[in-house]
């Protein structure tokens, strides 16, 4: 059988042949794929040469570009368009992925060659990025048990192949317990405050379902409008209750005994490599660098958050209170702080739907990346999609070079786990002469257009159209040599600084005229509500810090202690909680249970990381304000300094050059509001 995952990718831009790849070529292509990788591995080590930089680390680092472009194709697709088989798959194939990363540390023929080469590191007359992937190398290998006796040796990749399927598994039960509820209304008066965009969205989730009247299910665009307009509370608290009950219901995609594995197996793992705790082995390859100066971070943000969250929480309560409601709920809170948005600013969400159509919005973050970064964009439709939701762009700079290939793909299905995310199916490298550009995708969920309207975005869903572009653009401009170093392979509490900051030209009027334009008559925003969106940019921000830190929190509580000695998953996640809960808890729900980022992706550890990025995010924003925000001097630097530079710096100095000096949390508590 001919494999088109184990052929090169004779195709335009030498992207993905997804119409060629079938379920059956995805386990033969992994198994070929790591025997390739063996092969190069088994070049290095039996190389008689004394052991150098150029045939070791480098050679290292170009090793198994067969089995990555496996991987990213195939788990791609496990997230955005998965089914029963590939998730089959994923569970057969992780074991040999895990077991052959750790035949790759734990080789000692490798660490010895690496060993030596980085022992006489000083000798070698390195430049920057060539000595930051020295040191990460050495430091993967020591990391990841290269110093371990054997028995251990044999323990960590116990520990590993284990832990590698309780995350598939964590995500597949996520999933299944999102695809299983649905909320069917077939009484036009449960419709009751639902605009009509959402309703007409309903109907046709029931269409497609074959479904008599109105459904709604626990996907973003169909559950957040539903739990922010429906002014029927029952049904609010039903849809409330099943959404933070997803894998906490003692039945088989309950993962109660997932998280308790999971946080009990990388505890050991750390203990085994010589560390106090999962977060201590996490933490010493961050910025952050130990959990203490997490804690503190989290802790001081606390102290500023608090009084501002108990006053905006009091605001809440005041106005359920007009409705009757003595004691207001988790499931009032949306709904509530719309009517107290509406009160305060005289903002109402659907009054700015109908200026944020998805496709506006597309052109307008690519007109900004354009004034800031000389990016041109041009939809293409001659490459292979893995589905026929995706659009494709080719991205090139003013002159016409080629820069990368961008996938999008905006809207639920089935097959597609909840959220958004920016990915890469092929990342960037420079070697023999050749620059070779990335293929970057991102992946959220919209609202999908109706018979009468187009996909219409909430202001939030803008900000995280623009949050993943961030990101994307890290990918796309990445200009290193490695590929290792390549793009968003940063320290994980700075890759979110290119996301969060681009967020901040959805508040901007220059931005917003760009593309806030109504989808009937074509006219741009008026200044009123650009106004208003602005004045209601730290809207019960408090709140929304309290939120973020609690999840911080409860993060760095699972993975920086000893967790032997949790037997009850929730009543740990109350006891964390304890500090910054403003609403009572809800007996049936637990949010542990699917807090993907930290169990299946890949923020153990690292929650914190969105707050932190914040104050960096801020601080960097501040000197575009100062400048003017499509400054072109400013967006040079920031792009050389940090978009095409990925991890090879330290963080802080690639910050500090592109900034001129250290990042502090000042912008970040002027922007939200709370300072004194």
């Amino acid at each position: 059988m001919k494999n088109p995952l184990l052929e090169s990718f004779e195709t335009n831009y030498s992207t993905a042949p997804f119409s060629k790849i079938k379920n059956e070529h995805f386990k033969l292509a992994f198994i070929k794929g790591i025997e390739l990788a063996n092969e190069e591995i088994d070049k290095i080590t039996t190389n008689e040469a004394e052991p150098t930089f150029q045939n070791t680390i480098e050679a290292l680092d170009f090793t198994g570009q067969k089995l990555d472009a496996i991987s990213s194709v195939f788990f791609n697709l496990n997230s955005a368009e998965t089914n029963p088989e590939i998730q089959k798959i994923a569970q057969e194939v992780s074991p040999l992925l895990t077991e052959f990363s750790n035949d790759i540390t734990l080789n000692k023929k490798l660490f010895k060659r690496i060993k030596l080469v980085h022992d006489k590191k000083t000798e070698l007359n390195l430049n920057k990025e060539q000595e930051m992937l020295l040191t990460k190398k050495y430091k993967s290998f020591v990391r990841n048990g290269a110093n371990l006796e054997e028995l251990k040796k044999t323990e960590l990749r116990e520990i590993d192949a284990k832990l590698s399927k309780l995350k598939l598994q964590f995500g597949e039960n996520i999933l299944e317990e999102t695809n299983a509820f649905k909320l069917q209304l077939t009484n036009k008066s449960d419709l009751k405050g639902l605009p009509d965009g959402v309703i007409e969205a309903a109907k046709l989730t029931a269409k497609e379902k074959k479904l008599e009247g109105w459904v709604f299910t626990l996907d973003y665009p169909s559950y957040v409008p539903f739990m922010t307009y429906s002014s029927n509370r029952e049904l609010r608290k039903k849809m409330a209750i099943a959404f933070g009950a997803k894998s906490f219901q003692n039945n088989k995609n309950d993962n109660q005994q997932i998280v308790l594995d999971i946080a009990n197996y990388r505890h050991k793992r750390a203990i085994l490599l010589g560390y106090k705790s999962h977060a201590h082995f996490v933490l010493e390859e961050r910025m952050a660098e130990n959990p203490q100066n997490v804690k503190n971070f989290l802790n001081d943000l606390l102290i500023k958050a608090k009084p501002a969250a108990k006053k905006e929480f009091e605001q809440l309560s005041e106005i359920a209170k007009k409705d009757g409601i003595d004691q207001i709920e988790k499931w009032d809170s949306a709904y509530y702080s719309e009517k107290l948005k509406k009160e305060l600013f005289d903002l109402e969400e659907e009054k700015l739907k109908p200026y944020f159509k998805l496709e506006n919005v597309i052109n307008g973050v690519f007109e900004i990346s354009t004034k800031l970064f000389d990016l041109k964009f041009e939809e293409i439709f001659d490459i292979d999609k893995y589905h026929n939701d995706v659009k494709t762009f080719k991205v090139t700079d003013i002159k016409g070079n080629y820069i990368a290939i961008l996938y999008v793909d905006f809207f639920p299905r089935s097959g597609k786990r909840n959220g958004a995310w920016m990915t890469s199916f092929k990342s960037q490298w420079k070697k023999d002469g050749e620059n070779s550009r990335p293929h970057i995708s991102i992946v959220c969920n919209f609202t999908k257009p109706t018979e009468t309207k187009p996909s219409l975005l909430t202001f939030n869903e803008v900000t995280t159209l623009f949050h993943e572009f961030g990101h994307a653009l890290h990918g796309m401009l990445a200009n290193t040599t490695y590929p290792s170093l390549s793009g968003t392979n940063v320290f994980w509490d700075f890759v979110e600084l290119p996301s969060q900051l681009l967020e901040n030209w959805c508040y901007e009027k220059e931005a917003l005229n760009i593309f806030a334009k109504h989808y009937e008559t074509n006219e741009v925003i008026p200044m009123q509500l650009i106004n208003k969106i602005k004045e209601s940019s730290n809207f019960l921000e408090g709140m929304q810090t309290l939120r973020q830190l609690s999840f911080g929190i409860l993060d760095m509580n699972w993975h920086g202690n000893d967790p032997s000695l949790i037997k009850n998953v929730k009543e740990f996640e109350l006891a964390s909680f304890e500090d910054t809960q403003l609403y009572p808890d809800t007996a049936e729900n637990c949010m542990s249970t699917s807090f993907s980022h930290i169990f299946q992706g890949g923020y153990s550890s690292g929650y914190y990381s969105y707050k932190w990025a914040e104050v960096l995010d801020a601080d960097a924003f501040s000197l575009f304000q100062e400048k003017g925000i499509f400054n072109k001097e400013t967006a040079k630097k920031y792009k050389s300094s940090i978009l095409e530079k990925g991890g090879t710096q330290k963080p802080l100095d690639l910050y500090i050059k592109f900034r001129g000096k250290k990042p502090n949390n000042q912008a970040l508590l002027k922007r939200a509001g709370l300072l004194k």
